[in-house]
């Protein structure tokens, strides 16, 4: 009976047969692990898809991508499921600085990790006592050259393949079912592990506790430095990239021991890329199309033949093949229509740039950074508290097409899943629909646009103004300059230039009416003064019409995010002035505009019960303006007020608002003096 100590490949066989360890290919591991997360269904631009959890972990991790992640998802579980997926490679094609290579780092980082428990741990084996053969010189051990689970060296046990079914059957008591599904992933040794493995029998007399006494199962080493079970191949120039980087080549230090000329051991395929990843690893690949053709030539036979190939000789591969591309340089390849045959092997992933503006801000997070920024003078640098609603919007206006149905806030609101008046989301997936069907991949929704690198470049260059470093802080209004600059210098194409510059003035109206919302909380003395007088008003037109309502026009109300009762006076003026506000004259209009308010409420609380209409910002500006008007005669008066502070009464305004902006609402003083001196221009009036 054959030796079953720990390292063995009977131990081994056994603890596969307990499900103690696993025997599976690179599309299962991966398909179990994106699955094992947990799933979320989202309604993303209209449609329902699914959000993946295991890519929301972690401090910095993907956001949005929902299409592209569920691609991948679909891919990889075909694959799995032992579909055409598993001969060819995905590949994600967009614009720079959109996310395709951060998505495929975090995949295999995630991977490495999930490989790390003890269950779903990666084995392969080696060969020792390879001195005592005579043929292979000094070296001693030899371990499998593509990290081949011992499992198919199980396969592989004897000459005849039914012999070696046996043999499992017989050892680890696996059934007929189970030794069938092992079989599924059967390959046949690589070249040098089979030829040596021969040897080795040659040498025993095929004596099989002999032959397996020379075999050891260690694990799959984890370490990213190492490029083991995740590697990455960048592509290079076309002088220094050769395909030894990634199959391997004749090795000359091999030949100095191995005396047979024959054995396919001379090769080192660890030299390659491939190999290391080849024992049920993710194989990535930077810019494929950037690489010369013969290069390329090398991926179309490793992706359809899952094998390295050298002077003949054969190594299977389980491997996962991701790739990615920018727009251009695949344009460029799909041109030259000898190059077909590659394309057709690969699933490509057109990825957009984000189009959500709240998702944005979590983006533009990373842009700004963790770490406590600092002045050059190492003081700490503040940061505007609308100062990454600023940058978000500016970014993701840049990406909206333009359309006649839907202007381009109407489309920031909806693709953000956000009200945008009468319009509703139908109109945004009959928008997108349309502007997919274009041949030209750029022209689709949110193919183009400002991507996070220049984001980031906006952030540096608002960092690096001499305003940010004597003010100490990074003020929301100064990165509209820093975006101009980067449209200026880095959009190479007029009109993109000539669109990205009016979007930036549409992301400036926005700011302007967030400042006003701001500027009416620091008078009023509360964070949230404009969201409650939005609510009051959705609660008057509410109970305007309640039979419950008395001649003190008092109405009693259960508030859904409470849950208690609360009464509510209902002042009619109010509600007509902010009517009148959003330019509805007729009753007619009125009423239609309540029952849309209403119908929103309705549909919106029973969701989510914090829900508070701040989204409809035509609402809130009405509210704003309704609101200024009534306590100090018009925006104008607190604009006089605040401007012109040569009289007691007005500094004190002046200042108690400053103090509220300090205390409650995370301003810093230069930002609070250049946020009300801002309000006090007629700057970027809509």
């Amino acid at each position: 009976m054959a030796r079953t100590t720990e390292g063995s490949l009977v131990h081994h066989i056994k603890q596969v047969k307990t499900s103690k360890r696993v025997f599976e290919n690179a599309f299962q591991a991966v398909s179990r692990m994106l699955l094992s997360g947990g799933i979320e269904k989202v309604v993303v631009n209209g449609k329902t898809t699914y959000d993946f959890k295991i890519f929301r972990q972690g401090g910095k991790h993907p956001v949005g991508m929902f299409d592209e992640i569920n691609s991948f998802v679909s891919f990889v579980k075909d694959a799995a499921e032992g579909g055409s997926s598993k001969e060819m490679a995905f590949v994600l094609v967009g614009e720079p600085g959109n996310g395709k290579t951060f998505l495929v780092e975090e995949l295999c980082a995630l991977y490495r990790n999930f490989l790390r428990r003890d269950e779903w741990r990666k084995y392969t084996f080696r060969f020792k006592g390879m001195v005592e053969l005579g043929s292979y010189g000094r070296i001693d051990f030899i371990e499998s050259q593509t990290y081949e689970d011992p499992m198919i060296l199980a396969m592989n046990l004897f000459d005849d393949p039914n012999e070696s079914r046996e043999y499992l059957a017989k050892t680890g008591g696996f059934s007929d079912a189970e030794l069938q599904k092992l079989y599924e992933n059967y390959r046949p040794l690589g070249a040098c592990s089979g030829y040596i493995w021969n040897d080795i029998r040659n040498y025993t007399g095929g004596k099989i506790l002999d032959m397996l006494a020379r075999i050891e199962v260690v694990p799959v080493p984890l370490n990213e430095s190492l490029g083991t079970i995740t590697g990455k191949y960048p592509a290079k120039d076309k002088i220094t990239s050769s395909s030894v980087d990634l199959l391997g080549e004749e090795s000359i230090q091999r030949l100095l021991h191995i005396t047979d000329t024959n054995n396919p051991y001379r090769f080192d395929l660890r030299r390659g890329a491939l190999a290391r990843v080849a024992g049920g690893g993710i194989h990535f690949c930077d810019e494929i199309y950037k690489n010369k053709k013969d290069l390329v030539q090398v991926y179309l036979g490793v992706i359809q033949n899952r094998a390295i190939e050298i002077d003949g000789y054969r190594w299977p591969i389980d491997t996962l093949i991701v790739a990615t591309s920018n727009n251009s340089e695949f344009n460029r390849f799909l041109a030259e229509k000898e190059e077909a045959p590659i394309v057709d092997r690969c699933r490509i992933c057109y990825v957009s740039h984000n189009t959500n503006y709240l998702l944005q801000q979590e983006l533009t997070g990373y842009a700004l950074g963790s770490e406590t920024k600092t002045t050059i003078n190492r003081e700490l640098l503040h940061r505007d508290p609308n100062l990454n609603y600023a940058a978000s919007v500016t970014a993701v206006l840049t990406r909206l097409p333009r359309s006649e149905k839907l202007s381009s806030i109407e489309t920031m609101k909806l693709a953000a899943g956000e009200v945008a008046g009468e319009k509703s989301i139908k109109t945004l997936s009959e928008v997108i629909d349309t502007l997919n069907q274009e041949p030209d991949i750029t022209k689709r929704f949110g193919q183009k646009g400002l991507g996070q690198r220049n984001l980031g470049r906006m952030v540096q260059l608002l960092i690096e103004s001499s305003e940010t470093n004597e003010g100490q802080c990074m003020v929301a209004y100064d990165i509209f300059a820093a975006a101009e600059r980067v449209i200026l210098d880095y959009v190479t194409d007029t009109q993109d230039r000539a669109k990205y510059l009016e979007d930036l003035k549409i992301a400036r109206n926005l700011y302007r009416e967030r400042v006003m919302t701001e500027m009416f909380n620091a008078y009023m003395d509360e964070p949230q003064a404009i969201r409650k007088d939005v609510m009051s008003y959705v609660n008057m037109i509410i109970g305007i019409d309640a039979e419950n309502l008395g001649p003190d026009r008092m109405w009693k109300y259960k508030d859904p995010q409470s849950g208690e009762l609360r009464a509510l006076k209902i002042d009619e003026r109010y509600v007509k002035s902010i009517e009148e506000r959003l330019g509805l004259k007729s009753q007619e209009q009125r009423e239609s505009f309540r029952t849309s308010i209403r119908k929103i409420y309705g549909q919106k609380i029973s969701i989510d019960p914090e829900y508070d209409f701040m989204d409809n910002l035509d609402l809130v500006k009405a509210v704003t303006d309704v609101r200024l008007k009534s306590d100090i005669a018009g925006a104008g008066s607190l604009i006089g007020a605040l401007a012109n502070r040569t009289n007691e009464e007005n500094q004190k305004l002046y200042d108690r608002m400053v103090e509220t902006m300090l205390g409650k609402l995370g301003y810093c003083r230069t930002c609070a003096q250049k946020t009300i001196e801002y309000f006090c221009t007629q700057e970027d009036e809509a």
